[in-house]
């Protein structure tokens, strides 16, 4: 690595390389700090990435990198521990020990999807443990589908799927009971609920407490949706809850439309800024929040041309004056 850059991007999921690739071909001179754990690593494929449809995340990835060294961008694999701000921008420090300098910060650090305690969730999740109708609804269209109810979320969840299926189970768990309103919807969709605990999703279903087994091919959960802010706190910078309905989804980082933050020159895009972001919809946001920064360098570069030529002109005038004199 070299020791000062224009812009170091924390995170290379979607939106940091479309960040660094639209930085690169600014010409700035740009670091990607990835860790190499993205958030969609358990899933088959990316889908609604028009262009990109059905593409396994970690080529989607390979082919980003590819793509953003060619204008000369660095990718280093490392974990960002902290930031500092400096005198001119900003102190990236990795855990391994090692330091660079960057005058702009973008943050695309992900969130992680914190999973209810389920014995077998973890195992299945992003292959026949779900979340998001859009991404993997049409997966299984037509099949058994069972709903986790974890929280009040989980009928609109509920209400989703149907879209993609009828044959919808939904099971109490923890979560409330569906009001009236919600039981009588539940009814007329076709969605059947079931009362009691689940103790583990099984190859092959749900099992309850009681022993039973519920045949399904999937079951869909709530996870809570926690930003990866840790660098982001490093520089006093702290995410907020997003509440949807009454229901706590996760938090997020709060910035303006660009992925500018509280912080003049740290920006974020993707998940950490938008739990609820598709891969796409991050990718646009790294390259909006990318064209922001670069916007900013040069705003601050034609200051110090501005106040260079002005103190030369400053300079010339003096010489004069003593020649003449």
């Amino acid at each position: 690595m070299e020791t000062t850059y224009d812009v170091v991007v924390v995170g290379g999921g979607a939106a940091g390389l479309s960040g660094a690739l639209a930085l690169g071909r600014a010409r700035r001179s740009v670091l990607v700090v990835d860790a190499g754990h993205p958030r969609n690593a358990p899933a088959g494929h990316v889908h609604n990435y028009l262009g990109r449809e059905g593409t396994p995340p970690g080529e989607l990835l390979a082919i980003g990198r590819a793509e953003v060294a060619r204008y000369g961008v660095q990718v280093e694999t490392g974990t960002v521990a902290a930031a500092g701000a400096t005198d001119t921008g900003f102190t990236v420090r990795l855990v391994d020990g090692r330091s660079v300098q960057a005058r702009r910060l973008l943050v695309t650090t992900g969130l992680t999807d914190e999973l209810p305690d389920v014995a077998g969730l973890a195992e299945g999740w992003g292959r026949d443990v779900l979340s998001c109708p859009y991404c993997h609804g049409w997966e299984v269209r037509d099949q058994a589908v069972g709903i986790l109810a974890t929280g009040s979320f989980a009928v609109h969840q509920a209400l989703l799927f149907r879209q993609w299926t009828a044959d919808l189970t939904f099971f109490r768990h923890t979560g409330p009971a569906p009001t009236p309103d919600e039981r009588e919807q539940l009814d007329a969709r076709g969605i059947t609920v079931v009362q009691g605990s689940v103790a583990a999703w099984e190859d092959g279903g749900v099992r309850m407490l009681s022993g039973e087994l519920v045949p399904r091919v999937a079951l869909v959960v709530a996870p809570v949706l926690t930003a990866r802010s840790a660098v982001l706190e490093s520089l006093g910078l702290h995410a907020t809850q997003v509440e949807m309905g009454g229901h706590v989804l996760g938090t997020q980082i709060t910035a303006d439309p660009t992925g500018l933050t509280a912080i003049p020159g740290v920006w974020v895009a993707g998940n950490v800024a938008d739990l609820r972001g598709q891969v796409i919809g991050s990718a646009a946001a790294g390259l909006s929040a990318a064209a922001a920064v670069n916007a900013d360098l040069i705003a601050q570069e034609t200051r110090v041309a501005v106040e260079t030529a002005r103190a030369a002109a400053r300079r010339s005038g003096a010489a004069a004056q003593r020649v003449a004199r």
